[in-house]
């Protein structure tokens, strides 16, 4: 546990388990998704890693899985109340058809549900698939809209002002893991 300026940082997952966890998302997909034609579509930016990592995965079994990636920036129905925060545009990338067939999108953490509604949204504008699935490494609880996972690789408690931070070597300068950030108790004067 560290403790840096308003937060406390607790590691909840481990470089190790976070590998445990994609080899399980893998395997549930392998297992459900038998002789289906299967894309997967990751949401910038962890979504895009996670949706990788899962492909490499599945490759090591036989199964090639086209990712295509998707910012869904556009989409957020907070867009207009972001002020100057507001996010990167990242260019999606679907270079397959969507029509007819199982997509499965993924992104690191499910929280509200407002982002995979944001994705939801974005997706339908590159074709009309037969399914859309949702995998997610972290499920965090406290939806807002009803929107569930169909692949979960772990389940945390948090009460709702906690933060759930995934970080992957690849898009945090090397840094691997999964923190739980609480905010720091301000004693009462």
């Amino acid at each position: 546990m560290s403790e840096s300026g308003d937060h406390v940082r607790e590691a909840i997952l481990s470089p190790e388990e976070i590998s445990a966890g994609v080899a399980d998302l893998a395997r549930q997909i392998a297992y459900r998704c038998a002789g289906d034609e299967v894309a997967f579509v990751g949401i910038y930016t962890r979504g895009v890693t996670l949706a990788r990592r899962v492909a490499e995965a599945l490759k090591a079994q036989g199964l090639r899985y086209p990712v295509g990636t998707l910012d869904i920036s556009l989409y957020r129905d907070d867009f207009d109340n972001r002020g100057a925060d507001l996010p990167t545009l990242e260019s999606s990338d679907i270079p397959f058809g969507l029509d007819g067939i199982r997509v499965i999108l993924f992104d690191e953490v499910i929280f509200t549900g407002r982002t995979i509604r944001a994705a939801l949204d974005g997706l339908m504008d590159y074709g009309r698939p037969a399914k859309i699935e949702l995998a997610v490494l972290v499920d965090r609880g406290h939806r807002e809209i009803p929107i569930q996972p169909d692949y979960v690789s772990t389940h945390i408690g948090t009460t709702r002002d906690q933060y759930v931070k995934v970080r992957f070597r690849e898009d945090d300068g090397g840094e691997e893991g999964v923190f739980l950030e609480t905010p720091r108790k301000v004693p009462a004067a």
